[in-house]
């Protein structure tokens, strides 16, 4: 099964047909978010809560999403609050700790806190509120091509549009642009470039072969995302080169996930 994507107007400067509704049933969202899940931290209530060795922010929840500390930000797109306010919109009760910054200052710091009633307490929230995380990550999806389109060129907005909608309309397409646009972002970030290339969403229809709808259209859409991640590993700086590196096998798997049914 599928979630229906009902194209409606917005944004000015972009096509009116551009902006896309993602509306999932419960089961939808619960299929896709336990996807995600195992995509990011192997379906393990621990992994729900996790600092990656060399990054300035924690991860939390099915998707990963990033929290930073109080007083950094770096390249990478803030998304953890926007989790709390959906968790709380849905009528969960969120601690208040959780507003704001990350409390921990660092992996150090966290790991050594890992045990406690905050992270204990946030992995059980974390662990019950799947489905919550799951719209979530398809509100922003929904949010997604609009954004790509007015990013960019006026003459390849039509083209793009096409082959998100063919991706989309796949059965197992809603599944990878929701779990890619959570994975690596929009790709309209201009900080989230290694040099001046992306790697998100916008890189990944750039890059990908027009196919009709169906499955031929999410096998190019992998295709696009391989080759846009095996380009920002070769672009990352040397500094990171070697950590990415590593990073990009699991990334493969996780692509190959969008073809299964």
């Amino acid at each position: 099964m599928i979630a229906s994507l009902l194209l409606a107007a917005s944004l000015a400067a972009v096509p009116a047909s551009a902006a896309s509704s993602i509306h999932l049933t419960p089961e939808q969202a619960h299929a896709i978010g336990l996807k995600i899940w195992r995509n990011e931290a192997g379906g393990k209530v621990q992994f729900l809560t996790h600092w990656n060795k060399g990054e300035e922010f924690g991860s939390f929840g099915i998707g990963h999403f990033i929290w930073y500390p109080e007083g950094e930000r770096g390249p990478f797109t803030e998304s953890f609050p926007g989790v709390v306010d959906a968790l709380t919109a849905a009528g969960e009760s969120v601690p208040s700790w959780l507003r704001g910054a990350c409390p921990w200052k660092d992996r150090a710091a966290f790991y050594a806190d890992f045990d406690g009633e905050r992270l204990t307490e946030l992995r059980a929230l974390l662990a019950r509120t799947v489905d919550v995380q799951a719209l979530y990550a398809a509100h922003r999806l929904e949010n997604a091509l609009p954004k790509v389109l007015a990013a960019a060129e006026p003459a390849e907005r039509a083209a793009l549009e096409k082959r998100f909608n063919a991706v989309a309309a796949a059965p197992n397409g809603v599944y990878a642009l929701v779990d890619y646009v959570n994975f690596k972002g929009e790709g309209t970030n201009p900080t989230e470039r290694y040099a001046g290339e992306g790697w998100g969403l916008l890189q990944v229809l750039e890059l990908m072969d027009d196919a009709a709808p169906g499955q031929a259209s999410v096998e190019a859409f992998e295709k696009g995302a391989d080759a846009a991640l095996t380009r920002r590993v070769a672009d990352a700086p040397a500094e990171r080169r070697a950590v990415e590196q590593g990073w990009l096998p699991g990334w493969r798997v996780r692509l190959k996930t969008y073809l299964e049914p």
